[in-house]
């Protein structure tokens, strides 16, 4: 891309998202502020999402990463879902990475089922932002 299209590129799109019955995001949020204050354009899709709506969402919104925040322990479940449901839809291109109450003992499961980045509680913002900027590099966005 020559310097003028890298000028005028539109800045990498992300979707925050909470799966399943989780009902606190105050995590999400400040994520999402804390992508948005980086440059990324970011969609938040509230509380109480279902994997479907998350897919559809993803697609409709043409992002390069997808961002999961659980805290209710099914993160492996969720996870897992939330890949295969962005392959069948023939999305298996968008990243997807999870944050939240995530005991080190699930992080390889979660990579595993396809996560690209799992982001335990007290994660530094800045390596978030650094691991989900590389990421979407990665995918050919730019931030």
């Amino acid at each position: 891309m020559n310097s003028f299209a890298q000028d005028f590129a539109s800045p990498a799109r992300v979707l925050i998202a909470k799966p399943g019955l989780d009902g606190h995001d105050r995590g999400a949020k400040i994520v999402a502020r804390a992508l948005r204050d980086a440059g990324f354009e970011v969609i938040y899709t509230g509380i109480r999402q279902r994997i479907e709506d998350i897919v559809s969402i993803a697609l409709q919104e043409d992002v390069a990463l997808v961002g999961l925040s659980i805290l209710s322990g099914a993160h492996v479940a969720l996870t897992t879902r939330t890949v295969e449901a962005l392959r069948a839809a023939d999305a298996g291109d968008i990243a997807v990475v999870v944050g939240g109450t995530i005991p080190e003992a699930d992080v390889p499961k979660l990579l595993a089922a396809g996560a690209a980045a799992v982001f335990p509680t007290g994660t530094p913002l800045e390596a978030l932002v650094r691991d989900v900027r590389a990421l979407t590099e990665k995918a050919g966005e730019s931030v």
